[in-house]
């Protein structure tokens, strides 16, 4: 999987993955019936923010766009060595490793999914961008397998916002914040 900056001509691969992980309702805060524009405005912030994509080679066009992730500086100024970051791993893809790869088992336990290569490679991003750490403001409680990714690779809870996620058939859920520091890297 390569990871990229993606720009303003990206948004038409961008797109599926947005509204296939939206449509869910699963684990973003956007409604499920997100037109196009709205999602647009929402995900294609202006600097200082970016946009990543998560591509996989041997797609029908030679790329399948997988993943798409937004970092944003948490704070302006003196906040703004720590990243809020939001990723969006297509459905086809999550936990199973999608095709053309299978899962597998690698060294201390985790499975190679795209799920976790793409987090990994949006961590490794942001710390060669120079961020010192990274939160996720909105994992949903309900969802063991994310909050189990996300703690795999150091998050940790700091907060739990209680019943802030309308979940499609469990009602009411609550949102965890995340953090973690990460590596420093010579600029």
């Amino acid at each position: 999987m390569r990871t990229r900056r993606a720009s303003a001509e990206d948004w038409d691969a961008i797109w599926p993955v947005w509204r296939a992980v939206v449509a869910e309702g699963e684990t973003c805060p956007w409604t499920p019936d997100t037109d196009e524009d709205t999602a647009r405005d929402a995900w294609m912030l202006p600097s200082p923010a970016e946009v990543l994509i998560m591509e996989e080679s041997g797609g029908p066009d030679g790329t399948t766009v997988v993943a798409t992730a937004l970092l944003v500086p948490s704070l302006p100024g003196l906040g703004d060595h720590v990243v809020q970051a939001t990723l969006l791993v297509d459905p086809k893809w999550v936990d199973h490793g999608g095709p053309p790869h299978r899962p597998r088992l690698r060294g201390g336990g985790h499975w190679e999914s795209a799920s976790r290569l793409a987090a990994e490679q949006m961590i490794e991003y942001a710390a060669d961008r120079g961020y010192r750490a990274m939160q996720l403001n909105a994992v949903i409680s309900a969802n063991p397998r994310l909050v189990s990714l996300w703690r795999s690779l150091a998050f940790r809870l700091v907060g739990t916002l209680p019943a802030a996620f309308r979940h499609p058939w469990l009602g009411d859920v609550d949102l965890y914040v995340m953090y973690r520091f990460l590596p420093t890297h010579d600029r």
